[in-house]
């Protein structure tokens, strides 16, 4: 007999993920089936100890038989949290109830969906096309892929501490932050510095959990860009935070 691979149903990524999304989507509106308690634990950790997390999502492999959240809890508080902290720097910064609801709507869906759905589907397609491990064809193997939405919940996981850095913590400094001479643009360099460089951290745990990803430093590339250009942008005096905050309040 012949060795074969099974490409069909059972192929991870591929009719599975087709059939969870819908409802996914489904559930985003069914509050009471989402599971709140567990999703703040897993932003705790998130900032704290991020490897649990990913731990626990082996055991979810395990158990749902897919590495994608079944629940869109995280996606649902994380999106909130966004438009109170973007509330937020209106009050302080804004001009008028339209800038702050553009500035909002833009934060949500732009920087928060938008975009992760633009990084989720790059880093999908090229964890699929080049990172995935050459195997000896066995009988009855089962093509393992990424699945979309598991790109997705990698990208949601690494963003949450990123909005507890650059919404929130700057929130607070952005006095001290957007003040004028060299030790305000150290604070903003390095917060930004931090808050990126964690982010493509978290990315980098996310892909290096699945067994059949190889090469996954990749994902750690983007930090040493971010330290080449931290000194420059402290020689030039980039203060990345009267940038952002300019983009939106001038």
């Amino acid at each position: 007999m012949l060795p074969t691979v099974n490409r069909g149903r059972a192929s991870t990524g591929g009719y599975r993920n087709n059939s969870v999304l819908p409802q996914y989507l489904r559930r985003i509106v069914k509050y009471k089936q989402m599971d709140m308690e567990y999703t703040f634990w897993q932003m705790l950790h998130l900032c704290t100890s991020p490897k649990v997390v990913y731990q626990q999502t082996k055991y979810h492999k395990q158990t749902k038989n897919q590495w994608a959240r079944d629940d869109p809890a995280f996606v649902v508080i994380c999106s909130f949290l966004l438009a109170v902290a973007a509330t937020a720097f209106c009050a302080a910064y804004g001009h008028s109830v339209a800038q702050a609801t553009f500035t909002v709507v833009s934060v949500v869906f732009m920087h928060f969906f938008l975009v992760g759905v633009s990084l989720a589907s790059i880093c999908w397609f090229l964890s699929n096309h080049y990172l995935r491990e050459e195997f000896t064809v066995h009988t009855h193997v089962v093509e393992q892929r990424v699945e979309w939405l598991y790109a997705f919940d990698v990208h949601c996981n690494a963003y949450f501490p990123l909005y507890v850095v650059l919404y929130v913590l700057q929130y607070f400094l952005s006095p001290l932050l957007l003040a004028h001479g060299f030790v305000a643009t150290l604070l903003s360099n390095t917060l930004y510095f931090v808050a990126l460089s964690y982010y493509h951290y978290l990315n980098f745990l996310g892909y290096d959990v699945l067994p059949f990803l190889e090469r996954t430093t990749f994902f750690l590339y983007p930090i040493g860009l971010l330290a080449l250009l931290f000194p420059i942008s402290l020689l030039t005096g980039f203060n990345p935070s009267r940038f952002a905050l300019g983009l939106y309040f001038g």
